[in-house]
């Protein structure tokens, strides 16, 4: 954990962000007294490759039973058609 004050978080924004991105925690001290933290966010959770697996083959077999067509063209005049 590292202090900084809010004069050098104002000059050095980039590299404290960085710093926090890369694992860091740094408090900011205004006049000595600590009002504010920057850590890093929580990485997001990550899909199981399993659930993406059944995803991906459900959506082929949608891609799979939809009906083929050259163009958007014969889909607009079919729907035309009407």
């Amino acid at each position: 954990m590292r202090k900084t004050s809010v004069r050098e978080l104002h000059i050095n924004t980039s590299k404290l962000v960085r710093e926090a991105a890369e694992g860091g925690v740094i408090v900011i001290e205004r006049r000595g007294e600590p009002v504010a933290e920057l850590r890093p966010v929580a990485s997001p959770r990550r899909m199981a490759a399993a659930k993406k697996a059944r995803i991906f083959a459900s959506m082929q077999r949608i891609w799979d039973g939809a009906p083929r067509v050259d163009d958007s063209t014969t889909i607009i005049e079919a729907d035309r058609g009407r």
